[in-house]
């Protein structure tokens, strides 16, 4: 391409042809144009005259200038004129080779970079070169074909959910040996990683290589750890930058079963720091349900932490030494424990062989201090399995011989013969106090009461491994709570009683947290890869750079050292794992990973991806230059006197082109009308937002078949509605479903929309988001309604009362879900003077239908039915899904009778069949 004055020319030559632009104006001129010939008798008297000197007249000069404008519009249109074009960078018209990182650190730009590489394949297919791609994800050998083929196949490249590894490199460069010369393009995902040099070399060798890379930083999320009852969060970002903040959503599902945002956290990068934390506090019961978490405004599978059984609720088994002495529940070695643990965990009463089938993270002993061969056996092997088995010291311990002599399995110390007690043999002076607690015990942080003391205890037998097991300890150092690691489980001893005769601590609420940390780190406690040896987990489901969450099919299992400490590629995909009943989530992202920048050599031209828009001028001259040539043919005949004769022909020509369009016009907005009043019709606005404009079509169409099923209504197919140029009257409702990027209607589409209410007409407003705000301008959608109803002739709204006639037109109804289950729903405010008049189980209100309802539950995606009648849009979790289905069609039945008949329901006349429906 030739640039000449900031316009770019695909075929430069052609502009040789303006230098014969010269030539053809003293041609023209030279030439005059056609004589006028009429007829006139007098001119016999000039028969034989002959004149001295004889002048033609000449073509005039603005008719020259026209015509030298047409021929050279279409000589420059032909040339390929494109405005703004790109600069020329890398030279050459051999092959051409792209090579993509293709990992999750370009996954939220990579509609960007899509288009860049739009644009080069543009450039290659007029250059005439071949392209060939290599993805370093995933290594293959390139085929070269033209840019042209490569087009139609870029919407199927997409990131994987981990960077080139060190095996991977070697492939490329093993691919990269056995081809030709070639130029590259590499597009960088802007993240350092082993090989890159070495791949870099390689390229340079084969010709000259240009770097695309966006100068946007890189964030990440490393995995969710529950420290000091509170889920702490990290982000990492690739540049020490300036301060920024970043949100960190939680999500999971709601009790309807739906995925939603459950929380959300802002964290801070400090000025010159790559890593930002913050602190989530949520209660057991909502932290029990979520899923993920997620850098809010990132796309991509490093910003996404999957979160395993590390947060979810806990099962603890609960077994006695002795039964409950019945009346006195306060006596009962597990009372404080269950009103411990009963908030943050699901308890499971019985023996050792009930509860171990059962398959709980935790179990509780309290007092049992023998436990038979079969009882035993199978306990360890759970422990050893991951389980944490928590045991509470008391009389029968004590008494016991139990891991005196030698470390009994069940054990994490050894004990001393008969405990310790104020006034006993080795006694105290006064009860003791608790120490503060080390940082390396899971009960670190917590506020320790002064008041809880201790009076009696089992005491742990001196051991040179006592000091690192234990996790708590009195003022004296006496060890209070010990535990040892056996397999990947762990065992946990109270030298107290689980009830208040040794001590105060059951009574305070450090016993609460004290238990709700040892629950929760029965599977959060760190899982090294010597751990998972010799087991085998099976991949659930699977997340790609997106960070998009699918099912992972027929993939197979994986080694559990390699899930813990293999990196991520093809054969270990990111996603969450099973072994039994165990969870483990393998994330793009670890604790220790760091984001390092990529840095390239001086010599590699290094560009953003940035693209200008290109705007071929091809067209637009060739069109003009043909307008000038018609204006050239009516001056022409203008100056030979023809014009005029033809005026009638050329007139019949305009007008009918005029016309032809009109009608046109005409016969569509017939055509609408007809389909539009033939049956009643529900309508839609259309939003231009193609997916949302068929979803609010299937949502209408199931609910006109609905309507057909269950009343006497027969709608006809539902029509979208252009507010510019549709008529309004014809549709009793009108469905209006929000978007942040709608544009706003003209005043003429306003005026038309204040009559349609005005006239009895009724809008649904549906800001589809109720899952993440209720009613106002909390959300993006919740401002663009604003914005669009701020010019509507609406009246004063007021939450839908109770007692409103939407609540009975057809069915009883005191909740109005949609897809989403929020309660808000919006109404024209009942007059001032509707009273309710005793003995009546509602206000009497005359004839009127609310000009708008207003929510945010996405009912079309609710009613939504395929071609065969299914249901589109999965709603909830089973029962409780469609039962929240049924309820959303039930609102639109009586939304759609409302419209049609009215506040009819509110006359007294109905007053005996609705208090019998209400069973008054």
């Amino acid at each position: 391409m030739t640039v000449l004055g900031g316009i770019g020319f695909t075929a430069p030559w052609m502009l040789l042809a303006l230098l014969a632009l010269p030539i053809l104006w003293l041609i023209l001129r030279a030439v005059p144009p056609a004589p006028i010939r009429r007829r006139f008798p007098g001119v016999a008297l000039l028969l034989g005259l002959s004149d001295d000197e004889s002048v033609s007249d000449r073509t005039p000069w603005w008719l020259l200038l026209l015509r030298m404008l047409a021929v050279a519009a279409l000589i420059i249109g032909l040339a390929g004129p494109i405005l703004n074009p790109q600069e020329e960078q890398t030279q050459g018209t051999g092959p051409l080779l792209i090579v993509l990182d293709g990992s999750w650190a370009g996954a939220t730009r990579w509609p960007q970079q899509t288009e860049a590489l739009e644009a080069q394949l543009t450039r290659a297919a007029r250059a005439g070169r071949t392209v060939g791609f290599l993805t370093l994800t995933r290594p293959e050998a390139p085929a070269f074909q033209s840019a042209d083929a490569w087009r139609s196949r870029l919407a199927g490249f997409d990131p994987a959910p981990w960077q080139p590894a060190p095996a991977d490199i070697d492939r490329a460069i093993e691919i990269a040996d056995t081809l030709g010369g070639f130029d590259t393009l590499w597009f960088s995902d802007g993240l350092a990683y082993a090989g890159r040099d070495a791949m870099l070399d390689a390229l340079q060798g084969k010709g000259s290589v240009e770097v695309y890379q966006t100068g946007a930083d890189v964030l990440a999320l490393a995995p969710a750890t529950y420290e000091d009852g509170a889920i702490t969060l990290t982000a990492k970002r690739a540049f020490a930058g300036a301060e920024r903040s970043v949100t960190i959503t939680a999500q999971g599902r709601d009790p309807a079963g739906n995925i939603r945002v459950l929380a959300s956290v802002p964290a801070t990068f400090d000025a010159g720091s790559t890593q930002a934390s913050a602190a989530l506090s949520l209660p057991a019961e909502l932290r029990a349900r979520i899923t993920r978490f997620d850098i809010a405004g990132q796309r991509s599978a490093g910003a996404t932490t999957l979160v395993d059984d590390a947060l979810r609720r806990r099962e603890v088994g609960l077994i006695a030494g002795r039964e409950n002495r019945e009346g006195l529940e306060l006596l009962s070695p597990l009372h404080y424990i269950e009103q411990a643990l009963a908030p943050a965990a699901d308890l499971i009463e019985g023996g050792i062989g009930d509860v171990l089938p059962a398959n709980p993270d935790v179990i509780v002993l309290a007092d049992i201090a023998t436990l038979s061969e079969a009882e035993q056996a199978p306990l360890i092997d759970w422990i050893e399995a991951g389980g944490m088995l928590v045991r509470f010291a008391g009389p029968r311990i004590a008494a016991s011989d139990i891991s005196r002599d030698t470390e009994d399995p069940l054990m994490p110390v050894r004990l001393r013969a008969g405990g310790r007690s104020v006034g006993g043999a080795m006694s105290w002076g006064a009860p003791k106090t608790l120490d503060s607690f080390r940082e390396s015990s899971p009960f670190y942080g917590l506020e320790i009461p002064q008041d809880v003391t201790v009076s009696a205890q089992v005491v742990a037998q001196p051991d040179p491994t006592l000091a690192e097991r234990v996790i708590a300890s009195l003022s004296d150092g006496t060890p209070l709570v010990t535990r040892k690691q056996v397999g990947q489980g762990q065992i946990v001893l109270f030298h107290v009683t689980a009830t208040a005769e040794w001590s105060t601590l059951p009574l305070s609420g450090l016993f609460v947290q004290m238990m709700e940390r040892l629950a929760i780190s029965s599977s959060s406690a760190g899982i090294e890869a010597s751990d998972l040896q010799g087991t085998t987990w099976t991949p659930l489901r699977v997340m790609d750079g997106f960070g998009t969450l699918s099912d992972a099919g027929t993939l197979p299992g994986v080694d559990g050292a390699d899930l813990m400490a293999a990196p991520a590629g093809p054969d270990l995909q990111p996603g969450v794992y099973a072994s039994g009943d165990r969870r483990i989530a393998r994330n793009v992202v670890v604790a220790d990973t760091t984001l390092t920048p990529a840095a390239w050599p001086a010599d590699v031209p290094v560009r953003g991806l940035d693209v200008a828009d290109e705007q071929p001028l091809a067209g637009w001259l060739l069109s003009l230059s043909i307008l000038l040539l018609l204006a050239d043919v009516i001056a022409s005949l203008s100056l030979s006197g023809r014009l005029l004769r033809h005026s009638n022909a050329a007139g019949l020509i305009l007008a009918a082109l005029i016309y032809a369009p009109t009608q046109a016009d005409a016969q569509a907005d017939d055509s609408f009308a007809l389909n539009a009043t033939a049956e009643m019709t529900l309508a839609y606005v259309i939003t231009g937002n193609a997916s949302v404009d068929e979803m609010s079509d299937a949502g209408l169409r199931g609910l006109s078949d609905t309507l057909y099923f269950r009343t006497s209504v027969e709608p006809a197919n539902p029509i979208g509605v252009d507010l510019e140029r549709d008529e309004l009257a014809f549709f009793p409702m009108l469905y209006w479903p929000i978007t942040p990027d709608q544009p706003r209607p003209s005043d003429t589409a306003y005026r038309k929309l204040n009559d349609y209410l005005r006239s009895g007409g009724m809008i649904l407003f549906d800001t589809r988001d109720a899952n993440i705000a209720g009613f106002g301008a909390a959300s993006p959608n919740g401002r663009k309604l604003q914005d669009l109803a701020a010019p509507l002739d609406i009246p004063p709204l007021e939450p839908l009362p109770a007692d409103h006639v939407l609540t009975r037109t057809f069915y009883l109804l005191q909740d109005f879900p949609g897809r989403h289950s929020g309660r808000d729903l919006w109404v024209e405010a009942s007059p001032p003077d509707a009273e309710q008049v005793e003995g009546m189980p509602f206000r009497n209100l005359n004839d009127g239908v609310s000009p708008v309802v207003i929510g945010g539950n996405d009912w079309a995606a609710a009613w939504a039915v395929s071609s065969n009648g299914a249901p589109m849009v999965p709603i909830g979790r089973g029962f409780a899904g469609e039962r929240q289905r049924e309820l959303a069609y039930r609102f639109g039945v009586n939304l759609v009778m409302h419209v049609l008949t009215g506040n009819y329901k509110s006359d007294q006349v109905h007053v005996p069949a609705l208090l019998d429906r209400l069973g008054q």
